[in-house]
């Protein structure tokens, strides 16, 4: 059996292990990756695919006969993988280009919320920054600054002041932004929302619904949710703000009405969707975001307290028969920390040696209570063999307990046997779970 996950992060290294743990049979199994990092190259059973373009994807596939595909990240999405796969009769799980607007762009799904009764923190958009100033004059702060198109998790600003907004704007819609392109060309503004921010996301097949578990994510880049968003700093799961009369709600005024929506325009949603939720103290329920992938880091709690066939969810969610299944969870926490590297998330360093990772191999398999998900990671060094870092989010130490308080330690516990130069991570993801308990 061939498998392929498109991708090169922690998500994507949690979904191929997944899969490859997930196998009915004993005979031999692979999962490609593409193009995958150090540690789907390094895992039994993975293997990277050194292929990005959508044309020669669709050929691979074809001739090692892959079973099906999942995607990972949005970018491809965006591009029309989805599409293309389709249009050779390939199986493959994830949304069309025209369902993932609903991430590629804010404006589109701002609009979106508005036509369907999804509530969501009024907005405004703009192509001008010189309009958008003047408007950000009249309103003042705190309020959110967001690029409209794919930035990475780096473009949203929650600007304090009148002056962090200004900066904003001339930072996201600079000619000059090499780091967003045309993704902050044109930007959303809304207002500032106060509460806990949830993530929830599901598995849709176009007609069906099946929510996954809960989870509960750190974007700023310091202590305290301090310092600028980042694309996340870790994440638990689950999160115990959203109690089962939450999750009904969710599932009624958001979930539901988004998988309506899309039928209704003609686009049946297919693939993950993951709502970004404001949890008001009121009681309100607002939705930041949507996402059309798993998050990242929630993927990683999330696939590790699954205890479903991952590939039987895979097969019912492109057949369409979500409705015939359940999935089943390990009643434990699961905590993430993310290691990340020396400058991020604005000029992130590469190429540092990574200590500690072989040391710690086999320990998983025989405690069974954590794994280290590679994300920004590849073999270099002197002679090739050596895990470097590649990107800005290098790490995802992920770990199994019976309390938020339990998992944290042990995360933080292989977390400090890890070492490479300039290694950032926060010391107080759980926090809020931890928080909320007392």
């Amino acid at each position: 059996m061939k498998l392929l996950v498109i991708g090169a992060g922690g998500r994507e290294h949690a979904l191929a292990w997944k899969l490859l743990k997930s196998s009915r049979t004993t005979r031999p199994m692979t999962v490609y990756v593409a193009p995958g990092n150090a540690g789907t190259a390094l895992e039994e059973g993975l293997e990277n695919l050194p292929i990005t373009g959508i044309p020669e994807l669709v050929e691979f596939a074809k001739k090692e006969s892959i079973v099906f595909t999942v995607v990972g990240p949005e970018a491809p999405l965006a591009e029309g993988i989805v599409d293309a796969f389709r249009a050779a009769s390939l199986k493959i799980f994830g949304p069309t280009r025209q369902a993932a607007r609903l991430e590629t762009s804010k404006d589109f799904a701002k609009a979106f919320m508005q036509r369907h009764g999804i509530p969501t923190a009024t907005h405004t958009t703009f192509d001008s920054a010189a309009e958008a100033h003047r408007y950000l004059d009249e309103k003042g702060a705190p309020i959110v600054i967001k690029a409209d198109g794919l930035a990475a998790g780096k473009g949203v600003v929650v600007a304090m002041t009148p002056a962090e907004a200004h900066a904003a704007i001339d930072t996201l819609m600079a000619e000059n932004n090499a780091q967003l392109g045309n993704a902050a060309a044109r930007v959303v503004i809304e207002e500032f929302l106060e509460g806990d921010e949830v993530s929830f996301i599901v598995m849709a097949d176009g007609h069906h619904v099946l929510p996954l578990a809960t989870s509960q994510d750190h974007k700023r880049l310091k202590e305290g949710d301090q310092g600028p968003n980042t694309g996340g700093m870790g994440a638990y799961s689950p999160a115990p703000l959203i109690t089962p009369t939450l999750h009904a709600r969710i599932m009624r005024e958001i979930i539901q009405p988004a998988m309506n929506g899309m039928a209704q325009e003609g686009e049946r949603y297919t693939g993950f969707l993951y709502a970004g939720l404001m949890i008001m103290a009121d009681g309100g329920i607002k939705v930041l975001e949507f996402n059309c992938r798993m998050g990242d880091p929630e993927a990683e709690v999330i696939i590790l307290r699954l205890k479903s066939n991952f590939i039987t969810l895979i097969e019912h969610a492109i057949g369409g028969s979500l409705d015939k299944i359940e999935a089943e969870w390990d009643r434990r926490t699961a905590l993430s920390v993310v290691m990340v590297a020396k400058g991020y998330p604005d000029a992130p360093r590469k190429g540092d040696v990574i200590h500690g990772l072989r040391e710690l191999e086999g320990a998983e398999t025989a405690e069974k209570d954590f794994f280290v998900f590679h994300a920004g990671t590849a073999l270099g060094g002197e002679n090739g063999e050596e895990i470097v870092t590649a990107g800005g989010r290098v790490l995802c130490v992920t770990a199994l307990a019976d309390s938020v308080k339990m998992a944290q330690r042990r995360a933080y516990e292989i977390a400090g046997q890890i070492h490479f130069d300039g290694c950032q991570m926060r010391r107080d993801i759980g926090h809020r779970a931890i928080n909320h308990r007392k």
